[in-house]
């Protein structure tokens, strides 16, 4: 079994920066993928940015290229997403996912969330213009 928990979240400014940790328990290994999915009211969820543990390769949705960068710290087992250049359409509640999916599922992982078996509980970031 794997646990997942998020932390980081809180309210900013547009332009504004913050850092989402997801720290994981259980047994984690290289051929995992480990993903940040956020969901807005009345919105669909969607991956924003996903990392393979096995060689480092990162993935990520167009509308957070440049902006945010996904890294994970293998000694403290915890997944992290700088997030800069926050702007109000990034508000939502952010999701720590994981699964053994291999180099090409995590390529094909930001799609919708249904190849990942592990979630956090979510944490809420909210931009204000």
């Amino acid at each position: 079994q794997v646990q997942l928990v998020e932390s980081g979240g809180g309210s900013v400014q547009a332009g504004g920066s913050l850092r989402l940790s997801c720290a994981a328990s259980g047994y984690i290994y290289s051929s995992f993928c480990m993903a940040w999915f956020r969901q807005a009211p009345g919105k669909e969820r969607e991956g924003v940015a996903a990392i393979y543990l096995g060689g480092g390769n990162t993935f990520y949705a167009d509308s957070v290229k440049g902006r945010f960068t996904i890294s994970r710290d293998n000694a403290k087992n915890t997944l992290y997403l700088q997030m800069n250049s926050l702007k109000p359409e990034d508000t939502a509640v952010y999701y720590c996912a994981a699964d053994p999916l291999g180099p090409l599922g995590c390529s094909d992982s930001l799609g919708g969330g249904d190849m990942y078996n592990y979630w956090g509980q979510g944490t809420q970031v909210t931009v204000s213009a």
